[in-house]
């Protein structure tokens, strides 16, 4: 199967240059510089003979979040998965890396980790972080994530070499071939804006940003269009068992009790699994077009809208929506911010990541009246998760790590900073 790089809202614009016939002429010389980027390849058994523990490798690009137990598992965006010892937030250990080409999304159920690997799915055994072993490959689950465009079907994509170019000519623009692949991108500044972009609980716990999502038995994962249900009771031997069309736009899927929280571009998606194999969409709050990570409690469903990138529209807010009769949502409260991404709550406190306004803390004990209690900066702010006293933060400059078991003093514990 041929394999392609998503490329996240976070990560670098390009444009794909595909044949033209000529070019827009001027009327002098002038002198364009660009950035251009080469696919590297290597067979599939290669790629797959090393899907296991390697060394530690610094973070460049991160992603998902995803913790368990005393463990973070920090997606690198197409890379692969970095495994962090957390048992002290104070001193977080970076211990290894698990190789992973394509790799996008986490979800963890016991010892067994899911992810995926371009239009993959990847069940790996983590019973020994420093030592995890590939279990079981489910192929072509995941089609959107396909890459037809001159690949060779025999290999995958492991990285892209960049390449940065001068000329002087005469043409405004010109298709140009580089090894079956065009990609022109602004020279300035390209690795700082491809920096960003994403115990106790058996199934861990994801970021609000996530694709992958576990109840019980179950792995549910979302695409662009389609909501794709596997069959996990195996554990190290996923099956894909249905595929639940959806409208387009899809971006995250959020888990409570036997509901799931489908974010979209247009709006919020309620599904019932109490038949874990047949999710049945029982409510649907609406919005305008724009991106849209949702998380819920048993009341209210909290809503982050933002515009910028591939997200269209001017809202930039936070929606509270009443989730009381889950057939009949409604907005019961909206509040401004300035470009909101991932969010979590831990009792009345909710963490957001408002983009490059950082990391904002409220107090949402009254959903009518949700107060600022700390704002703290940063580069732009990806994604949180809040749990026992910690809040784990994925930003454009680093993991960071907070203690909020006291409201009067919220103060930073860790972090580890981005490679340049």
């Amino acid at each position: 199967m041929k394999k392609f790089i998503t490329i996240s809202s976070f990560a670098i614009t390009v444009f794909i240059i595909f044949a033209v016939t000529g070019c827009v002429k001027d009327t002098c010389k002038k002198t364009y510089s660009y950035t251009w980027f080469q696919p590297l390849y290597k067979t599939t058994a290669e790629i797959r003979g090393n899907i296991k523990s390697n060394a530690a490798k610094e973070i460049k690009a991160p992603g998902k979040l995803f913790i368990i137990g005393n463990y973070i598992f920090l997606n690198e965006i197409n890379k692969g998965i970095h495994v962090i010892n957390n048992a002290n937030p104070a001193a977080p250990v970076n211990l290894s890396f698990i190789d992973i080409p394509g790799n996008i999304d986490i979800a963890v159920k016991g010892n067994i980790l899911y992810a995926d690997l371009y239009t993959d799915l990847v069940a790996l055994d983590i019973s020994n972080p420093l030592n995890v072993v590939k279990t079981n490959i489910v192929d072509n689950v995941f089609p959107e994530r396909s890459y037809g465009f001159r690949a060779d079907s025999n290999k995958i994509i492991f990285d892209w070499a960049k390449h940065d170019t001068t000329v002087e000519e005469e043409c405004v623009q010109q298709a140009r071939w580089f090894n079956g692949i065009g990609v022109i991108a602004p020279s300035a500044d390209v690795n700082s804006s491809n920096k960003g972009f994403a115990g106790g609980f058996p199934t861990g716990i994801a970021g609000s940003m996530a694709r992958f999502a576990i109840v019980n038995n179950y792995l549910y994962t979302v695409g662009n269009s389609a909501l794709k249900v596997f069959d996990i009771t195996a554990g190290a031997s996923p099956v894909i068992s249905n595929t639940v069309n959806l409208n387009g736009g899809i971006e995250t899927i959020y888990p409570f009790k036997d509901r799931l929280f489908i974010g979209s571009n247009a709006g919020m998606f309620i599904y019932n699994v109490a038949n874990p194999l047949s999710p049945v969409q029982s409510g649907i709050f609406t919005h305008a077009r724009v991106c849209d990570p949702v998380i819920a409690d048993d009341n209210y469903a909290f809503v982050t809208l933002r515009n910028g990138g591939q997200c269209s529209g001017i809202l930039n807010e936070m929606d509270v929506v009443d989730i009381n009769n889950l057939n009949a949502p409604f907005l019961l409260k909206k509040y401004d911010l300035v470009n909101p991404f991932g969010l979590s709550k831990d009792g009345n406190l909710l963490f957001v990541c408002d983009g490059k306004a950082g990391l904002k803390i409220f107090d949402a004990a009254n959903v009518n009246d949700i107060k600022l209690i700390k704002q703290i900066s940063m580069s732009t702010c990806y994604d949180v998760i809040a749990y026992n006293g910690v809040a784990i933060v994925v930003a454009v400059d680093g993991l960071y790590q907070f203690d909020y078991r006291s409201t009067n003093n919220i103060h930073q514990l860790s972090k580890i900073n981005i490679s340049k």
